[in-house]
């Protein structure tokens, strides 16, 4: 990937401080700083903006196995050092990123014992500050057990919270809003309303060999609680020697929060020499009708993957410009009890009323892929025996990108999805799939950390409760607010998988589940949940003499720069992105459960004229008793133009507007 280098400052000030009280590094605005220090052997730090506190002190250090890394500190040496880059992404919600922050790395030596050390280095940025652990290899610190990270965030209010519970399984709850001091153990990220003009969300980024980071709470001090290994372990530090970074971006305003780029920056840059058949694309699926329970993916006279369906859904993928079709339950493994029974899938060996082979090469000649779909059962060792294998088999038959699952809380000897085994598992899947010219879309798995400025063929993950629990859900679905607080939180580590494109909702399996949303909503869905491969994800009969279907037609999922006009965590955001390599943009909007108006100048556009088609909830529209309604209407444009929309309640609207 090319880099794009404006502005390099490295100039490394080396300064020995011992003794020192306190030091300071200050972002490239001046707005926020970060000061460290240590008080009776505990080493803390705490974070300002302007005079306001953000972060009162908190504690850093580790309890090892073989004795504690904190209460026992004095400051060594200090190094600083800042960085300003741009550089740009294959794909993503922006085409160039700008990497700007002042850095201070802090050595921490124990004053007895063994004097080990520790160093913590810190970035600021202007739109947040974040922290990692490094281990120096030093006599008493080289292969080491951590049983504890003693990191804290001393919040200076009893915050209200977005967040899901730190389930064991999977991260596929539903984001609730309480005061802090009200939660459970939280999974991150987490996404905070502190004041009127402090708006916070804090999360880990670049998660490699180390355990995932949940939060627990004492009062209003959140504390970082990580997933153990199954004899209680919760990292053995060997070749890797340093920890995730722990981040808190920090706004005025809630949209801030979702254009920080931080997550990326503090990743390191991507690993893939060449880039060019990272190509992602919309894509439909064998898969709505077996959530409904109308196929299924075991064999049998409803069996869903056939090669009789497959090709009807690869004409169809042709026909509508659609470069991929997912099929699920084409391997064997699926009869009986698979989701304790992993061991017995091959992702190899399709079952006969299925022609892997054949149904590559008719995909191929209609300019489309199969998606082949690997479904494991948590039997994460099977798959990856299989995977050298299996890959080089895809590979060979054209296919390119892989959807994985994990439908089992447990791994190899039950260790847990997002242990340090569980990390490991999952980015193995994802170098081993570079080398094969494979992109990944992983589904359950670990919280996505913006790895992908990395490994930029992990283009998916799921890691969030998606669409499919409007198929299965016994109390309904999910509420109508829920795509209105994915993008603070899930969102904010990578693109989500969440399979929009829902246009009926009958459903014979579960009467009464459905989504929660309008049919504009479902559209609008495309812009406001970021994935560059959107599925759509409904029955291909019905998207058929169905007009709302040409916007998914056309919607493209690669962005040259994202802006988010209007936003409010859980009750209404607003998503503008101009397409790749064009002027053209797009733009989606949803509420919760309140109908809104809205008002959208178009001062983003460039000169010139543009034409503007805008679908939205038609008269009386009403995701509780009417979500079908919907207007669409054509509308020339201009940069000087102000669109207004009204939103239904549970509504949406979606506009793609095309430079004439």
């Amino acid at each position: 990937m090319k880099r794009f280098l404006l502005f390099t400052l490295m100039c490394l000030i080396m300064s020995t401080v011992s003794g020192a009280k306190d030091v300071k590094v200050i972002s490239p605005d001046g707005e926020l700083s970060v000061t460290v220090g240590v008080d009776g052997g505990h080493a803390w730090y705490q974070v300002i903006r302007g005079s306001e506190a953000v972060i009162k002190r908190s504690e850093l250090g580790f309890i090892l196995k073989d004795g504690n890394m904190n209460g026992n500190f004095k400051m060594g040496k200090v190094t600083r050092s800042a960085l300003d880059e741009t550089w740009s992404q294959p794909w993503g919600e922006d085409a160039k990123v700008r990497n700007h922050y002042n850095e201070m790395k802090v050595r921490l030596q124990e004053k007895n014992g063994q004097h080990r050390v520790l160093d913590v280095v810190f970035r600021a940025f202007d739109d947040g500050v974040a922290f990692r652990y490094e281990f120096p290899v030093q006599q008493g610190l080289k292969d080491f057990v951590i049983m504890e990270e003693v990191t804290q965030f001393a919040l200076p209010t009893d915050a209200p919270t977005w967040s899901i519970p730190a389930l064991t399984d999977y991260y596929e709850g539903i984001y609730t809003r309480e005061p802090v001091s009200q939660k459970g153990n939280m999974s991150s990220p987490v996404a905070l309303e502190v004041n009127d003009s402090l708006y916070m969300a804090i999360m880990e980024a670049n998660l490699t060999d180390y355990s995932t980071m949940n939060l627990s709470h004492n009062g209003t001090t959140l504390a970082v609680d990580l997933v153990p290994w199954q004899n209680g372990d919760k990292v053995r530090v060997g070749e890797t020697r340093v920890s995730p970074w722990r981040v808190m971006i920090i706004g005025h305003k809630p949209a801030d929060i979702l254009l920080s780029r931080m997550p990326l920056n503090l990743n390191e840059p991507c690993r893939i020499e060449d880039t060019s058949w990272l190509q992602p694309t919309k894509y439909v699926g064998i898969w709505w009708a077996l959530q409904n329970q109308r196929w299924t993916w075991s064999q049998g006279e409803r069996h869903g993957a056939t090669t009789e369906n497959t090709k009807r859904y690869i004409d169809f993928a042709a026909r509508h410009g659609m470069g991929g079709v997912l099929v699920e339950g084409w391997n064997y493994g699926w009869d009986g009890d698979w989701t304790r029974e992993g061991n017995k899938f091959s992702f190899t060996k399709a079952y006969p009323d299925y022609d892997l082979k054949a149904l590559c090469r008719y995909a191929r000649e209609r300019g489309v892929r199969i998606i082949a779909h690997n479904e494991t059962g948590g039997a994460a060792q099977n798959y990856e025996n299989q995977m050298e294998e299996a890959y080089t088999l895809y590979e060979s038959l054209g296919i390119n990108t892989i959807k994985t699952g994990y439908v089992n809380p447990h791994f190899y000897n039950g260790e847990l999805q997002h242990s340090q085994w569980g990390v490991r598992h999952f980015r193995k899947v994802i170098e081993t799939a570079a080398r094969h010219h494979m992109m990944i879309v992983n589904h359950e798995g670990a919280m996505p950390s913006g790895i992908q400025r990395t490994w930029p063929n992990l283009i998916g993950t799921e890691s969030m409760r998606g669409q499919e629990y409007n198929a299965f859900d016994r109390k309904g679905g999910n509420p109508p607010y829920h795509e209105c607080i994915l993008p603070f939180t899930r969102g904010l580590g990578g693109p989500m998988d969440f399979t929009p494109g829902i246009f009926e909702y009958n459903n014979e399996a579960v009467p009464g589940t459905r989504p929660q949303t309008t049919l504009a909503h479902q559209l609008a869905e495309y812009i406001v949940i970021y994935s560059p491969g959107h599925m759509a994800a409904d029955q291909i009969e019905n998207y058929e003499h169905q007009p709302a279907f040409k916007f998914i037609e056309e919607v493209p999922t690669n962005w040259e720069r994202t802006l988010v006009p209007h936003a409010e965590m859980g009750k209404y955001v607003t998503f503008a992105r101009q397409e790749r390599g064009t002027d053209n943009w797009y733009i989606g909007s949803v509420t919760d459960s309140e109908a809104r108006d809205l008002s959208l100048k178009l001062d983003f556009l460039g000169d010139g004229k543009y034409t503007a088609m805008i679908y939205e909830d038609g008269p009386d529209a009403d995701y509780r008793t009417n979500p079908y309604p919907m207007t669409i209407r054509r509308l020339d444009v201009d940069r000087g133009t102000v669109l207004h929309f009204h939103l239904a309640p549970g509504g949406g609207v979606a506009v793609g507007i095309i430079r004439k």
